[in-house]
């Protein structure tokens, strides 16, 4: 199953980097007032999705924390298992 994985995720890098080699073209992008910046798209749509990306993985991170914290406030310490006893111990 893991070579499934693996095998799937090089298709996915490979489509991905044929189509960013076929939109490998300068867009122009205007910025604030006379100031505009040249950027390809491939790397803008990256930038996009990480900008995207970013706040709901820290959202997610926060409440996973959050979470955790809860749990290893609330659940009391398990006490230790007295020694089992023999019938020659005394």
């Amino acid at each position: 199953m893991q070579f499934l994985k693996t095998l799937l995720w090089i298709l996915v890098a490979v489509l991905v980097a044929i189509i960013a080699g076929n939109n490998w073209r300068d867009v122009t992008i205007d910025l604030w007032s006379n100031l505009q910046a040249d950027i390809k798209i491939p790397i803008l749509l990256l930038a996009v999705f990480l900008l995207g990306f970013f706040p709901t993985w820290l959202v997610m991170r926060g409440k996973i924390w959050r979470i955790e914290r809860r749990i290893a406030i609330d659940v009391p310490p398990i006490p230790a298992a007295p020694a089992p006893r023999y019938e020659g111990d005394q």
